[in-house]
């Protein structure tokens, strides 16, 4: 990168998010509601919506190694703020970007965080397709490939994955509700079992990889249910290629918000799972040292008549991301266990543990 265009960039990132107009009315952002989406359309940005976020793990093998996990993540989010500023420099949207590796050895999660307000060129979401950037982090879709290529300085990721399949639309067709009334809800869209091969640096070294993944696409204008917490959610890619996605919104006290989930056989055939339908239980715990959160790191989920357990990587797989999004969460590689078997490995995303979740 030239030496003014990083310094341009770490000014972006850098100055506070504030307005440098006087301040305006609230914004009245569009709720999603069901509707047909269409691809690689909808691949792309919505930048009208609040938040935003394509998210990417999985789990990878190269030669000589134990099975290792990765995740990635960008964020688009529209504050609302400066929206009538015609700088390019006013905050109209931010971008945020996580990466990570659940490496067994290392014993904790090797990770890096990002963050900038939108720039032309250098930092944004692009529509119409699959095309998020963050300086050199980059997202995008090429043909029937996703490919991702980041540079954290600790690790780097150059990984393709795909090709990909017909997208798997939660809830109502990509609707998904998230608690009680409509107006806590997302369009939800995932590509599970999707092949990756790739490389990845870590350690000083250059490993070539394969695996599986797991895309996740989300688009929302509401905010957290006020009697909600935080959320699990799992996406396990079965052995016999089917794929399976279970959530639940936690109330402050613990329980059940709200339940929801998607089962795709291997022979395409989609079973979608309403509030009675799901059930969570916390089988360990797991006490970060840095933190003092006591994290349910192995859980077990009953669903249609069966009862998985997920059992972690490794435990501490923590990630403190107080400076990019305020929030510290867990976010893990995990397997599926059904009678002691291993029948599919995924992650576990644990949120709300610490504090309430703001978005």
């Amino acid at each position: 990168m030239q030496p003014l265009r990083r310094r341009m960039l770490g000014l972006i990132a850098a100055a506070p998010i504030v307005p440098i107009a006087p301040a305006v009315a609230a914004v009245a952002y569009p709720a999603v509601q069901p509707q047909t989406l269409r691809f690689p359309e909808d691949h792309g940005a919505h930048p009208a919506h609040r938040i935003e976020w394509w998210y990417l793990t999985g789990w990878l093998e190269a030669v000589g190694l134990a099975p290792f996990g990765f995740q990635l993540t960008f964020f688009q989010i529209r504050p609302g703020i400066a929206e009538a500023n015609p700088s390019r420099f006013a905050p109209h949207h931010l971008v945020v970007a996580h990466a990570a590796l659940a490496r067994p050895q290392a014993g904790h999660l090797l990770h890096a965080a990002r963050t900038a307000r939108s720039m032309s060129g250098l930092v944004g979401a692009s529509e119409g397709d699959c095309d998020v950037r963050l300086d050199r982090w980059r997202l995008w879709r090429q043909a029937a490939h996703f490919k991702a290529d980041v540079d954290a300085g600790e690790f780097a990721l150059q990984l393709a994955f795909g090709p990909t399949g017909a997208p798997l639309l939660h809830g109502e067709g990509g609707y998904s509700q998230k608690a009680p009334g409509a107006e806590h809800a997302s369009q939800y869209v995932s590509l599970p079992q999707l092949p990756v091969r790739g490389r990845v640096r870590v350690a000083e070294r250059a490993l070539n990889v394969s695996g599986k993944a797991w895309f996740d696409h989300e688009w929302s204008s509401s905010l957290m249910h006020p009697d909600a917490a935080g959320w699990d959610w799992t996406g396990i890619n079965l052995h016999d290629g089917s794929a399976l996605m279970l959530f639940r919104m936690r109330r402050h006290d613990g329980g059940a918000l709200w339940h929801g989930g998607t089962l795709q056989r291997a022979d395409g055939v989609i079973q979608h799972f309403g509030p009675a339908d799901v059930a969570w239980q916390v089988q360990r715990e797991w006490h970060s040292p840095r933190s003092g959160v006591r994290w349910p790191v192995s859980q077990s989920v009953r669903f249609a008549g069966r009862t998985i357990s997920l059992t972690p990587l490794m435990d501490d797989q923590e990630l403190d991301t107080r400076s990019t999004t305020g929030a510290i969460y867990w976010e893990g590689a995990v397997r599926a266990l059904e009678g002691g078997r291993e029948i599919g490995r995924g992650y576990l995303e644990l949120t709300g543990y610490d504090k309430t979740l703001r978005l």
